[in-house]
């Protein structure tokens, strides 16, 4: 068995992880030794053996809709580009890339771009996610660094989590943080957050302000800081500037307007000013929540400002921490991923800047001014300006806002390449050349976490096909656009380019180096261990030095401004730009659920992270589901000024009144009408660009349908004739929910056609009774099951789960097909219920019925008893809420 060391391809948290490989066996562990993680695996995590499969991939390069060779394929798309170049300059073409990337693709996209079209229309998916962030950093440090590291969040005394669902989306880092509590009980923990998540689980302080007023709360936090003495004054004058104008601005929001625009009590806001001003130990995390908005840039200097009015930075367990989405974001940022930034964190307004990096590069042209960004992007696609768009490891189709709208834009486009792994996504589908990339488990590189660690991603498995890393794709398209300086051997000649940029003319002037690692052999670039940037090289270093461990932390007291001094930024609360009013009376808030990633091209595949929560739905609080007429576990159409989709309900107390929440993940592959960026609004930050993801004006209405069902199937079944449909991988079959409006004028004959079973020998089971329009049908194939479909005009159908076991029989029993007909197991115990633990495939009948069984009144307990909860520990907050539920119910 052969393993290797990698890295995680999901959240900004960057675990190692180690692959083995044994034939056509794949397993996945947690890297005991990599200091991310030390050998903790959240669902997804470990998860990953199950989504390396070669279904639905893209393995032939294709143009116009036929497969063909990489050569005519590259000298199509370089010919193509070049007519379009010559016709209207190189501004009429684009990129538009991922944080799904490696450093290395990510560094020669960037080099082509920027250096040899000499246009910067380039930009990333990460601008949805951190690019406020990155604002906030420019503009108080003068670059865009994070100071501290996730040691941090364990050695503070407060943890202040604002705008991240940390347990969900970030569960590793949650868990340090968990454990830590549990050494430390006196640690606090307080969430900021309109919805109770999961990560409230540990908060002494929830905080449900009003959505997108963050500002006013820090602004209030700075005020009540100078006030109350808490200013650390030798800090703020030996290290900052402009604080008198900050501090001029907050004096606006004095406790009881803070309350009043935050829609909190006066006891809630001065609790947590109180708690902030008296704990010197301050870790303050930030995600998401606050960098999508219209106001996201003003959000991040607020939090900033609190740090830096109170010293509270660059030393142990203190600081402002933006925790980021994506495996590699910030690694695209240290290469200029964005449009309006350069590599190694130099900047693109400045003239001086850009003749280094064309210096260095010996490129033909520099990009003079900053790029389009994503929406603008889009926008430009669609209205001409753009005629050609090279779109990378990333489906803007779905993820984007206004979604509609950039679906439109490709396929009016002149010319759309796209570099996929899938051939399917909704994205790839409009490419009229499509290039087949390598994927997680066989590409080569680095990726940069969330605390400035490199990691090596190590490839595992063989490039299926003709698939190519995306670098190497890239250096052959620059070839054949006639261009020099992408002559590469493999990743390590990139990396050490990359390296050797970062540290030219640095002497510690910017924040970025890795001239440290510059000049590795190969081996040594392969051997790389987790290390923290800047590693400098030091004064007559030939090598970097196998003690050098990097820096854990910067910003102590030496920042990257002209006077080294970090910036006040004086900011003021906005509303967001558009106010719910009688048409959309609700606010739209979107997020990540625990098991799924992005679009649900990887996660969807597997299906223990399928089961937890299968169907894309909308959370409601009851009241308002009330007035909106719509019933739990029903269907409902939403609405806003840029499309409508359809969704299943769940009713949450958790979900503030006036709110609703909506994941991301859903596609059409996997629904009907279930992409929530067709909702959302493209107002952007006007500093950042980054969309307003959190504050979509929406209506709620009932989707009238006359019947519900399922099916469970081992075959893929058409979808076209149902009103609403929703699919998930399952254990050895597809798991589709459905909804119609029509009643068949045959059940029975509707069930074969549907299920396949109308021209076949099977044998076909089937109940009908058409006076309470129920129906119930199953295909048995060689004495396994192959398909079954239940029908109800009502909710009350059979599990899901306790079918699902039914797969894995080698043979059905006359007991199991009688069960069958009924729609229940003759045994009760046979049915596990709704996936709660997905490490361990845990579910919710088996917990409720061990907790009333054995006495269990703890997560603990229920761990020892069941394991659920002991792995990741992202379901602990879900435990409780059963022990409670079978307390209530005893």
């Amino acid at each position: 068995m052969n393993e290797t060391k990698t890295t995680c391809p999901y959240c900004g948290v960057g675990c190692g992880v180690i692959a083995s490989v044994n034939g056509a066996q794949v397993e996945i562990r947690g890297d005991e030794q990599h200091p991310a993680n030390y050998g903790r695996l959240c669902s997804k995590g470990s998860a990953l053996a199950e989504t390396v499969g070669l279904e639905d991939r893209l393995l032939e390069p294709e143009v116009d809709g036929q497969a063909t060779d990489w050569n005519q394929a590259l000298d199509t798309a370089a010919a193509r580009l070049e007519a379009i170049i010559r016709q209207h300059g190189a501004e009429a073409v684009a990129l538009y890339v991922s944080g799904q990337l490696l450093t290395e693709d990510y560094y020669v996209a960037n080099k082509l771009v920027k250096g040899y079209l000499g246009t910067a229309n380039i930009d990333t998916n990460s601008r949805l996610c951190m690019s406020s962030a990155v604002v906030g950093h420019k503009r108080a440090f003068g670059a865009d660094t994070v100071p501290g590291c996730y040691e941090d969040i364990e050695l503070a005394d407060l943890v202040v989590i604002t705008g991240s669902n940390l347990a969900w989306c970030h569960p590793i880092v949650y868990q340090r943080l968990v454990a830590a509590k549990q050494q430390r009980p006196e640690l606090r923990v307080i969430v900021i957050d309109p919805r109770g998540t999961a990560t409230c689980d540990i908060a002494d302080q929830h905080i449900a302000l009003k959505p997108g007023t963050d500002v006013a709360l820090f602004n209030g936090l700075l005020n009540q800081l100078a006030q109350s003495g808490a200013a650390n004054p030798d800090f703020v004058a030996q290290h900052t500037s402009q604080a008198a104008q900050a501090l001029a601005a907050a004096t606006d929001y004095p406790v009881d307007a803070v309350a009043q625009i935050c829609g909190l009590s006066i006891l809630e806001v001065q609790g947590f000013y109180q708690a902030f001003a008296a704990t010197e130990k301050v870790v303050t995390i930030f995600s998401q929540g606050v960098n999508q908005s219209s106001s996201g840039s003003d959000k991040v200097n607020s939090i900033i400002n609190c740090h830096l009015l109170s010293g509270r930075i660059g030393r142990p367990g203190m600081g402002p921490f933006s925790i980021t989405g994506q495996p590699n974001a910030m690694g695209g940022r240290e290469v200029g991923g964005l449009a309006n930034m350069l590599a190694a964190h130099m900047n693109l307004e400045d003239a001086g800047h850009r003749r280094l990096v064309q210096g260095f590069w010996d490129s033909p042209l520099i990009a003079e001014q900053a790029g389009l960004k994503a929406v603008e992007l889009f926008d430009a696609i669609h209205t001409g300006q753009i005629k050609a768009v090279w779109i990378i490891a990333t489906n803007p189709v779905v993820s984007l806002p206004n979604a509609e709208h950039v679906r439109e834009a490709l396929e009016k486009c002149e010319l759309v390449i796209v570099s996929d792994i899938l051939a399917g996504t909704d994205t790839v589908q409009l490419g009229h050349i499509k290039f087949p990339a390598t994927g997680w488990a066989e590409k080569d590189g680095t990726v940069t976490n969330s605390e400035r660690r490199i990691s090596r991603q190590r490839g595992f498995l063989p490039a299926p096909g003709s698939a190519r890393p995306d670098w190497w794709i890239i250096c052959e398209m620059a070839k054949r656009l006639g261009f020099k300086g992408f002559d590469y051997a493999g990743p390590a000649d990139i990396f050490d380019e990359h390296a050797r940029l970062s540290m030219l003319e640095n002497d510690g002037i910017r924040d970025f180096d890795i001239g440290g690692l510059s000049g590795l052999s190969a081996s040594e670039y392969a051997a790389i261990e987790p290390i923290q940037w800047p590693v400098r090289r030091l004064a007559g270093q030939l090598a970097p030095p196998a003690a050098n461990c990097g820096t854990a932390r910067l910003c102590a007291t030496d920042f990257y401004t002209a006077d080294r001094k970090a910036r006040f930024v004086p900011v003021s609360y906005r509303p967001p730009v558009h106010a719910p009013d009688g048409e959309y009376p609700f606010v739209l808030n979107t997020g990540r659920i625990r098991d799924q990633w992005h679009t649900m091209t990887r996660t969807g595949k597997s299906a223990r992270l399928g089961g937890h929560l299968p169907e894309p739905f909308v959370e409601i609080h009851p009241r308002d589901a009330l007035l909106c007429g719509i019933k739990d576990q029903g269907l409902a159409r939403l609405s806003t000024a840029w499309g409508a989709i359809v969704l299943r309900v769940r009713f949450s107390v958790e979900t503030p009144r006036g709110s609703v929440f909506v994941p991301i993940h859903w596609n059409d592959q996997t629904a009907s009408d279930a992409r929530v960026g067709k909702l959302v609004n493209p107002v952007v930050d006007p500093h950042s660009g980054e969309p307003e993801f959190k504050h979509t004006p929406v209506r709620v209405e009932p989707f009238l349908i006359e019947w519900h069902a399922f099916v469970l199937s081992r075959r893929p079944i058409s979808t076209a004739d149902f009103s609403y449909w929703a699919r998930a991988t399952g254990d050895q079959f597809l798991r589709y929910e459905l909804a119609g409006r029509q009643y068949p004028a045959d059940w029975s004959a509707w069930g074969r056609d549907l299920l396949g079973g109308r021209d076949s020998n099977d044998d076909w089971l089937d109940y009908v009774d058409a006076t309470a329009t129920l129906y119930r049908g199953a295909l048995v194939r060689e004495e396994r099951i192959e398909a079954c479909v239940f029908v109800s005009p009502r909710l009350d159908l059979p599990s899901r789960q306790w079918l699902a076991g039914l797969f894995a029989q080698e043979q059905l029993s006359e007991l199991d097909r009688i069960s069958l007909l009924v729609g229940r197991p003759a045994d009760p115990s046979a049915d596990a219920g709704p996936t709660v633990c997905s490490c361990f495939g845990v579910g919710r009948n088996v917990i409720l019925r061990a907790i009333g069984d054995q006495q269990l009144h703890t997560p603990e307990a229920i761990g020892r008893c069941l394991k659920a909860g002991t792995n990741c520990g992202s379901c602990v907050p879900e435990l409780r809420k059963l022990i409670a539920e079978a307390k209530t119910a005893a």
